[in-house]
């Protein structure tokens, strides 16, 4: 007798497998295009890195926070590990100091990881409890760097914030140096006292380095 399977089961099987790819295309193509330009970057742009189109990406993520979960719920999780990694460290300057050069780093890497930590982009429950998990962990690296008092007392978590924000601006993907210049000076700025200014690493930054950052200022008023 032949097991051949026949019918509408049969029909449906090649059609789970071709949605299940669908979305695994849409998802890659998401992270490569919000990596690179944001949580602007149309649905039709995602359909054109994926290969598919744009109907399957609305078929399969209907709103923009669908995708948005999809790709950063388990980002941000990472993130707060790393603030309560970085809150653990016996030596607290290190610590604050390590993860404000990670979280650069991520973020200059990720422009949309980046909105999404600032809440600029929109997204479903589990990405919001995410971030509401990330504001108390960088309140307790900011207590515990107060409390052995090598940070300033009128700091909050908000300020570490805006400084990866603007730092991750600095230079493209490739100018983690130039990044790291402006982490030096952020922490001499931040620290309760420095015995001379510590030396900044890399080379001053140039007049196309500005543009850099002004260029997306202007894009987003």
């Amino acid at each position: 007798m032949s097991s051949v399977t026949s019918g509408p089961e049969a029909a449906a099987r090649p059609l789970r497998r071709d949605a299940e790819r669908n979305r695994a295309l849409i998802l890659d193509a998401a992270r490569e295009v919000y990596a690179a330009q944001g949580l602007d970057a149309g649905f039709d742009e995602i359909a054109r890195a994926a290969g598919v189109g744009v109907g399957t990406v609305y078929r399969r993520f209907p709103e923009r926070g669908d995708l948005v979960q999809a790709l950063f719920e388990q980002e941000i999780d990472a993130v707060v590990a790393r603030v309560q990694e970085a809150a653990a460290d016996p030596d607290p300057w290190r610590g604050l100091g390590g993860f404000l050069r990670w979280g650069a780093e991520a973020q200059a890497a990720d422009r949309g990881l980046a909105q999404v930590l600032a809440a600029a982009g929109k997204g479903h429950e589990r990405v919001a409890a995410g971030r509401d998990r990330l504001r108390p962990a960088v309140e307790a690296l900011v207590r515990h760097a107060q409390a052995a008092g090598v940070l300033r007392d009128d700091v909050t978590e908000v300020d570490i914030g805006i400084a990866l924000a603007m730092i991750s601006q600095v230079g493209d993907a490739s100018r983690g140096d130039l990044r790291d210049r402006y982490v030096t000076l952020v922490l001499d700025g931040l620290a309760v006292r420095r015995e001379a200014p510590t030396p900044l690493p890399a080379a001053p930054a140039s007049e196309d380095d500005l543009a850099c950052v002004v260029a997306p200022a202007r894009r987003h008023r």
